[in-house]
């Protein structure tokens, strides 16, 4: 397949191109690193890392993303804001929603979203993974820089895996040109991140509630080192935190490193 050329993704963002510079590597150790990189050394918000290849690529919890050419659309975005940073929580969901609309618009059907931070395609009665989001904040004497790294298969990832993960093309007649593609993601996430800046999850939350997948069902939050909690998901808070209703009351789920089960 191709490569992606950022001259062939300028006209297809029409008016948004002036908000991104876009860059295409063919290999690189992670996309989130080279944008830390770069944002050390001045660049500016809207610069973008699309890698052909990743050699590094990280997800949550340490894990590693796997990007191989042609299977799959990885890059990372550098984007500001200001206030403190506690401002920001939720800010993995809203892109979330960003993704999930930018894959609705390009034809998608079946796509949820998962807390805080999956995108899942629907398979008969279950979901598996189509897309991992990645956020790092680093505070700077500008304010807050925000690394949003996304990985999206277009087909499913082979090899054994903790999940089940889907591709694109299980959602679509055929797969969109990468570049009509990443056109979408971007011009999605800016409208997001605008939406965001001005009013936190709080704008997007019930955009965020329509796609949960967990919503209203019986789960357990597994979290490292503690026992699980079981309870019925009630979805995100206005701050991002998900709601989880127990035997003992309601529960507020801070923490970054929770992971999700059906019970």
């Amino acid at each position: 397949m191709p490569g992606l050329d950022p001259i062939r993704l300028k006209p297809l963002l029409g008016p948004l191109a002036g908000r991104f510079d876009v860059d295409v590597l063919a290999e690189c150790d992670s996309t989130n690193s080279e944008i830390q990189r770069r944002a050390e050394a001045g660049a500016p918000a809207g610069t973008v890392v699309v890698a052909e290849r990743q050699t590094a690529g990280r997800g949550r919890r340490g894990r590693t993303w796997l990007a191989e050419p042609g299977d799959g659309l990885t890059f990372s975005l550098l984007w500001r804001f200001g206030g403190p940073p506690a401002w920001l929580s939720g800010l993995s969901l809203a892109v979330g929603v960003g993704v999930a609309r930018a894959l609705e618009d390009c034809g998608a059907a079946g796509v949820a979203l998962k807390w805080p931070n999956d995108v899942l395609l629907r398979r008969g009665e279950g979901f598996a993974k189509l897309a991992g989001i990645l956020v790092e904040l680093v505070v700077d004497r500008r304010g807050i820089q925000a690394v949003i790294g996304i990985g999206l298969n277009l087909r499913p990832p082979a090899g054994d895996l903790p999940q089940p993960a889907a591709g694109l093309v299980e959602a679509l007649p055929a797969l969109p040109d990468r570049h009509g593609l990443l056109a979408a993601l971007l011009a999605a996430q800016a409208e997001v991140l605008d939406r965001f800046a001005g009013q936190g999850f709080a704008g997007l939350q019930a955009d965020w509630q329509a796609r949960h997948a967990w919503q209203d069902r019986p789960v357990e939050v597994l979290q490292e080192g503690a026992a699980g909690i079981a309870g019925r998901c009630l979805g995100a808070d206005r701050d991002g935190s998900l709601l989880l209703a127990t035997a003992g009351g309601m529960r507020r789920i801070l923490a970054g490193d929770v992971s999700l089960r059906p019970a």
